[in-house]
Parts: C-alpha cells; structure tokens; sequence
C-alpha cells in the first residue's frame, strides 16, 4: 500500500466532488490511497463517492462523520490514513480541481525533506473569467503579505520558521509531524491557520510548492462578495453571513 495518502472532506458537495475525483484519477502519480470524509451531508456525496471507488486507479475509503465541521473531517481523515500506515498526507477540497502534478508535487517535496508543504491556489476556470480569477489572485496575496506583517504570526512569539501562505485545499504534511503537532484542530474554523502555527512552534521545514496546484473554488467570492470574502481571509469570520458556503 502506498505511503502517500489524499483526504478530502466534504459536505453536501454532490454537485461538484465527481470532477474532483476525475482530477485525482488523472495525476500523473497515482500511487496513492483516497480518502473521502463525507461530513454530515444530506445529499448523495457519498454515493457518489462509493460509485467513484469502484472504477477508480487506486484504493478508496468513504468515511462518515457525523461532527460537522472542515476541521473534524480532515482530522477524522487523517487519522484513519495514518492508522493504516500512511506516511504522507495530502489534502484538497471536493470543490477544488488538483492539477494533474499535484500528487507528484507533494511527494517530490517531501522527498526533499519538506514536513509541511504549502501548495499554489489559482481560481477555477470553469466559475469564473479572466477578471474574477484576477480578484481572486489578489486576494490570495493580500491574505498571505496580511499573515506576514501580522504581529501574532512574529517569531518572537516562539514560531521557528515566518509565516507562509497555507491553504489547507493544498497541502501536504508527513503523518509524524501531524501526530507531534496534535492534529489537525477540529475548531474553531477556519482551522488551516491555527494549525500552521502548530506546526511553526515544532520545525522549520514548513516549504511552498509552487508547482503544487489546486484549482479553488470561487464560490464563497459569489456568497460573501469581495469584501465578505476578504474579511473571511482576513480571519474576521463571515460576517452577517452563515456557515461557510463550501
């Protein structure tokens, strides 16, 4: 069985996780297990899923868990992986499209000797044009040079290595440096930064992999507009907006 394992959670993702599915089934590097964490759906994700499994290039487990919540899935997945011996993890989303090297990516740079691997987010080209992807570029950028010069993410509070941008659509850590850390945390969301800031206080090998691409969903740009959506990845929450529209 391969080292390398892939988690994806998902919620009420039936419309959308088929064509995650079918980018993972086309990496160049299949040498993999899948996860898939249903969360708490209503809908037919699962059984997608499950339908998915039977043609699929590589093993694949559907999950069930019943916490809802981005950081309880990944944390429920990435335990189960590493309970069957995996050595590598990697995560995306089951609205995200991983580029046909992102597996080979992920296992080239921990390879290298990276614990934790910080992919390249660009915006889907199905939801959105040339504009709406630029915004979103921007966006990205302004909440990675924020996450910089934020006075909580200096080093003098005890963090080895400066912050880098971390999206938890695109990642990547190895299973012993996810069990020092204590895991992924199952709240408060959003969990990615609360859990790069883990794994700052632990070791410097926290690497960007530019040539590890997730194409993102933008749809949370559509709910929450530009500045609900910048206030999100400012880490000021959703506003007077619900749940997180993933």
């Amino acid at each position: 069985m391969s080292a390398l394992w892939v988690v994806v959670p998902a919620h009420r993702e039936a419309a959308r996780i088929g064509a995650t599915l079918d980018a993972l089934a086309a990496q160049h590097d299949r040498d993999f297990t899948l996860v898939v964490v249903d969360n708490a759906s209503d809908d037919d994700t699962a059984g997608i899923a499950r339908s998915f499994a039977r043609r699929a290039p590589f093993p694949v487990h559907v999950l069930h868990e019943p916490d809802k919540g981005v950081g309880c899935a990944v944390d429920t997945g990435f335990r189960f992986a590493i309970g069957h011996g995996a050595r590598l993890l990697a995560r995306t989303d089951a609205d995200c499209l991983p580029r046909p090297g992102w597996t080979a990516a992920a296992r080239a740079a921990a390879d290298r000797g990276a614990a934790l691997v910080c992919g390249r987010i660009e915006a889907r080209r199905d939801e959105h044009g040339p504009l709406g992807r630029a915004v979103f570029r921007a966006l990205v950028a302004t909440a990675a040079l924020f996450g910089r010069v934020r006075p909580a993410h200096h080093r003098r509070h005890g963090y080895l290595t400066p912050y880098r941008m971390h999206a938890g659509n695109n990642m990547a850590v190895t299973a012993a440096l996810y069990e020092t850390v204590g895991g992924m945390p199952r709240r408060p969301s959003p969990t990615d930064r609360l859990f790069l800031n883990r794994v700052r206080r632990h070791t410097t090998a926290v690497v960007r992999a530019p040539d590890m691409v997730v194409e993102n969903s933008t749809r949370r740009l559509r709910a929450y507009g530009l500045l609900g959506t910048a206030r999100w990845y400012l880490d000021r929450g959703p506003g007077r907006h619900g749940e997180d529209p993933r």
